[in-house]
């Protein structure tokens, strides 16, 4: 059974950076393709950031580019996610997820692994 368990969420201040990170466990972490997920009260969930199997490969959301850092350590089964510069827009529960596919997946229907989420919260 493939668990994912993600860590580094928090209340922080406009402007103020996070890591996330999220640890995989009962599968084979560096045949997933890793993704970082978002979901503010009342809205959609949303892509933040995928990264493909090595790492060869990224995608950023608009919103986050310039700011957010997607990166992974497959020896240790841990995805990562640097967040900086946060705004109140940032704030959300945010999920990671694991996919079986070998496209470069943007959508929450194309992981089929998920975690059970950190909440960050950006307050003054």
């Amino acid at each position: 059974q493939v668990q994912l368990v993600e860590s580094g969420g928090g209340l922080v201040q406009p402007g103020d950076s996070l890591r996330l990170s999220c640890v995989v466990s009962g599968g084979t972490f560096d045949r997933y393709v890793m993704g970082w997920f978002r979901q503010a009260p009342g809205k959609e969930r949303e892509i933040v950031a995928r990264i493909m199997w090595i790492g060869e490969s990224t995608y950023y959301a608009d919103s986050v580019v310039g700011r957010f850092t997607i990166s992974r350590n497959n020896p240790k089964n841990t995805l990562y996610l640097y967040m900086n510069n946060l705004n109140f827009d940032d704030t959300a529960v945010y999920y990671c997820a694991a996919g079986r596919g070998v496209v470069p997946v943007t959508t929450a229907g194309g992981f089929d692994y998920w975690g059970q989420g950190t909440q960050v919260t950006v307050s003054s």
